[in-house]
């Protein structure tokens, strides 16, 4: 059995590369459709400020995702280094949208995004347009993709286990496609791309405004951002009540750590606003409920019931036991592939397979198991519920005050006083952070919560990761941090140095006043 120390290091490397990553993804999907916007304005009206916003935030646009794909490099090659046997036990299908994404990347995208930066003076306007838009969605394809891979991982529809292969293969590739879990995930996370791009350019237009330079070009850009910014964010949040429906459908247990529910409640649920939560005793202290909210959201019905905690575990220790026999089957066939006693034991129980394989962190031998160890095993399938609670509100409570600050600064630009309200403006400036805190911990409730699974129900994490030393990961632990970090100052001097020179940078002057030629 691979050390608990190498899971842990293996997992926590995962993690920190993830979430540097993804501290420039939001970023790129986000901007890249306000720059469509604005090139759609000035094709349609000719006046050159346009023109010349979409120069500048493009050229912030393009700092942010070199280096966005500078980190995402290095993220896919951990599948091979830190996590060989689930390569191996599910490459068949986690491969092909992944290999999907890196074509739509490192061909599609980056064609166009060299179009975008080097065809101004080679390509009539309404072509330069086109180019435009065409980046847009393959910046977005390439985030469909690898969302698929995502979402298969939390809801592995359209594959099977093969006994002959030892490995999971693909049945119906569109069944992966189509998984309602990835279309969710993936729409709800490109919403929350362009809410965070959306955030970017009305604080730096903000800033503008505050110390009255660059005037009439920040409050078009402050315009354009906070009326995308209005409308990504209640996509956000209707796309995340979706994703939470699907959630509670194929992640039972996720979705009953989210709401610390540890008892099935009589259907319509209520919804815990804030709670004490003691994990010890499997209980709430105390809790600000709201009466039948969360069967409502979760499951679509007033009759349906979420299963809670206690519940969920008595499910998963009949599953585990059931495993434990799909286990000892499959370890014969592996020796006899023509047992016909095995082989009728292991289609009985083959659906639990996963569940038998959460003992093999404990014992080698799954006959072994003693009713101790089936215990550890049945607490192992749920999270721990206290950061996964905290977690999801402070997400939620990111969005109300993004959703009240857009709603706000859209109101202000149909009444022309954007300008003229500093706490407005100090407000925006502010919010910069919220939209990456949010993405990431949306990242960590969805990631967090589908322990102990790289597959869920499929296979354990602790059976995932590669046979390499604890050593070896300290320093490429180190290593990666150390490089991502180093990015990641880049990246902030380069966008502060370029925001501060605002739009003089592109040798057309500045915009302290009405521009004639605007």
């Amino acid at each position: 059995m691979i050390s608990e120390h190498v899971v842990d290091l293996s997992r926590l490397q995962f993690a920190a590369t993830a979430m540097y990553h993804f501290l420039f993804v939001p970023l790129t999907l986000g901007m890249v459709w306000l720059l469509v916007i604005m090139e759609t304005v000035y094709v349609m009206t000719g006046k050159t400020v346009w023109k010349d916003m979409t120069r500048f935030w493009g050229k912030l646009f393009g700092i942010n995702f070199a280096l966005g794909v500078t980190t995402g490099i290095t993220l896919e090659f951990q599948f091979g280094t830190n996590w060989a046997y689930y390569s191996h036990y599910v490459g068949d299908i986690f491969g092909a949208p992944l290999a999907i994404e890196g074509l739509m990347a490192f061909f599609l995208e980056s064609t166009f995004i060299g179009l975008f930066f080097f065809g101004w003076n080679r390509l009539s306007r309404p072509q330069h347009l086109l180019v435009t838009t065409l980046m847009a969605v393959g910046t977005n394809l390439s985030a469909l993709w690898i969302l698929i891979a995502n979402g298969w991982m939390q809801n592995p529809v359209g594959a099977e286990f093969s006994y002959q292969t030892m490995r999971m293969e693909m049945t119906d590739f569109w069944a992966v496609v189509f998984n309602p879990d990835a279309q969710a995930k993936f729409v709800h996370t490109v919403s929350a791309g362009y809410a965070t791009g959306a955030m970017f350019v009305l604080s730096v237009s903000s800033w503008y405004l505050l110390k009255g330079r660059d005037v009439e070009f920040a409050k078009r850009s402050f315009r354009v951002a906070s009326a995308f910014g209005l409308a990504s964010v209640l996509s956000v949040i209707v796309l995340g009540d979706e994703s939470g429906y699907t959630v509670g459908e194929a992640q039972q247990t996720k979705m009953a750590a989210i709401e610390a529910m540890w008892d099935t409640e009589p259907a319509p649920a209520s919804f815990n606003m804030i709670a004490g939560i003691n994990e010890a005793e499997q209980k709430n202290d105390w809790a600000v409920e709201i009466p039948y909210v969360m069967g409502i959201i979760g499951t679509r019905s007033l009759s349906k019931e979420i299963p809670g905690i206690r519940d969920i575990k008595v499910k998963n220790r009949e599953r585990i036991e059931r495993g434990i026999q799909a286990v000892i089957a499959l370890e014969a066939l592996r020796k006899h592939r023509d047992d016909p006693v095995a082989l009728e034991a292991f289609e009985r129980h083959k659906a639990d397979l996963g569940f038998g394989l959460l003992l093999k962190r404990y014992v080698t031998d799954v006959r072994q198991a003693t009713p101790e160890i089936i215990e550890r095993a049945v607490n192992d399938t749920v999270p721990r519920v206290t950061p996964m609670f905290w977690s999801f509100r402070l997400m939620v409570g990111l969005g109300m005050l993004m959703l009240a600050l857009f709603g706000l600064s859209f109101w202000t630009t149909l009444k022309g006083a954007c300008a003229y309200r500093p706490w407005l403006l100090k407000w925006a400036l502010w919010m910069l952070p919220a939209p990456w805190l949010a993405c990431e911990l949306g990242w960590f409730v969805a990631e967090y919560g589908r322990q102990p699974w790289t597959i869920y129900g499929v296979l354990p994490t602790h059976l995932s990761v590669s046979t390499i030393s604890a050593e070896s990961l300290y320093g490429s632990l180190a290593g990666f941090v150390g490089f991502y970090t180093v990015l990641l100052i880049v990246e902030v001097y380069l966008m502060q140095k370029f925001a501060r020179q605002g739009p003089g940078s592109l040798g057309t002057g500045r915009y302290d006043h009405e521009p004639a030629h605007a």
